[in-house]
């Protein structure tokens, strides 16, 4: 999957992560996708939780060794 930019919040605890998405999203024009990366146990469900409040799609999450990687559209 392509994307329009990244964000490494790998070592950030909630509310963290998503408050960086939320600025790193901010900048995008709509329809951008950022892919966020985080290792926050707590992501999983903030993530989504953020993406359905704030209009964003979640267009794909995954897991590997403990890092989650996510994909996320601009409204």
């Amino acid at each position: 999957m392509n994307w329009d930019a990244e964000l490494d919040a790998t070592g950030l605890l909630c509310p963290l992560p998503v408050l960086k998405a939320r600025k790193r999203l901010m900048a995008l024009k709509s329809g951008q996708i950022l892919k966020m990366q985080t290792t926050d146990p707590a992501a999983i469900v903030d993530v989504p939780h953020f993406c359905a409040e704030q209009g964003h799609k979640l267009l794909d999450q995954t897991e590997s060794d403990g890092t989650q990687v996510y994909f996320l559209q601009k409204a």
